[in-house]
């Protein structure tokens, strides 16, 4: 018997593969967009006045910002589910348990009202600073903006349970039936064991988030990569027969 050149996948999902693999490389291309923003024009992350200042000067380019910091984080959560779907017929406890801690977190970082460089609430108290008639109004809509750049502080928590889900999600690659590649498997790895250490460390040793960060999209573009191939294989995979229940 010929041994199987291409990677076994489940039938039914290529879709699913396709469109979390684009949303993958999605992901990394939107960040580098809010990055780009960030150095151009890149906003108080200290200090609420001059915050609420900063966000009336620069309005459309901090909004834009935001955005791209805080709408992707739903593309994640399609690329752990994906993934857990392609691992499951070999693995069902380790991806189960690697979505979970990897997608979840993402998607709570939805219902957080920061980017870890901003938040949108403050748009809205920039306007009511700039219109506020006194110095005790102006002072109260300043200790407000501090209270929401002190929140920024959360990500970072939600950040390392999302790298142990990078972990977990490479050590369940590791079997050699999975339809990935043993790199992608060690690149989450270590990846993820950075990411951890990285985020839990974030504000007493930040030189080695940047280097989480690179990894952390170097693994997202690998891993659509690879989920836009596993859903050309299964495209390609023979269609089973569907059955007449007619007369």
């Amino acid at each position: 018997m010929t041994r199987q050149s291409s990677p076994p996948v489940r039938e039914g999902w290529g879709l699913l593969y396709l469109t979390a693999g684009a949303s993958s490389v999605l992901f990394v291309l939107l960040l580098i967009a809010a990055l780009v923003l960030d150095f151009v024009a890149p906003p108080p992350v200290h200090g609420g006045a001059a915050t609420l200042e900063f966000i009336a000067a620069n309005k459309a380019g901090y909004v834009a910002e935001q955005i791209l910091w805080i709408l992707p984080n739903i593309l994640p959560v399609l690329v752990f589910t994906a993934l857990f779907v392609a691992l499951l017929p070999f693995r069902k406890s380790l991806p189960l348990i690697a979505l979970v801690f990897g997608a979840l977190p993402w998607a709570l970082l939805l219902a957080v009202p920061v980017s870890s460089r901003g938040s949108l609430n403050l748009v809205y108290l920039s306007d009511r600073y700039l219109a506020a008639g006194t110095d005790d109004e102006r002072r109260a809509y300043a200790t407000a903006a501090e209270a929401i750049i002190a929140e920024n502080n959360t990500p970072a928590i939600v950040g390392a349970l999302s790298a142990l889900g990078i972990l977990l999600m490479g050590l369940a690659m590791l079997m050699k039936e999975a339809p990935f590649p043993q790199y992608l498997a060690w690149l989450g790895i270590g990846t993820g064991a950075l990411g951890v250490i990285s985020e839990v460390l974030r504000h007493a040793a930040p030189e080695f988030y940047w280097g989480y960060g690179i990894l952390l999209w170097a693994w997202f573009i690998a891993t659509g990569i690879t989920l836009i191939r596993l859903s050309r294989v299964e495209a390609k995979s023979p269609v089973k027969a569907t059955r007449d229940l007619g007369p």
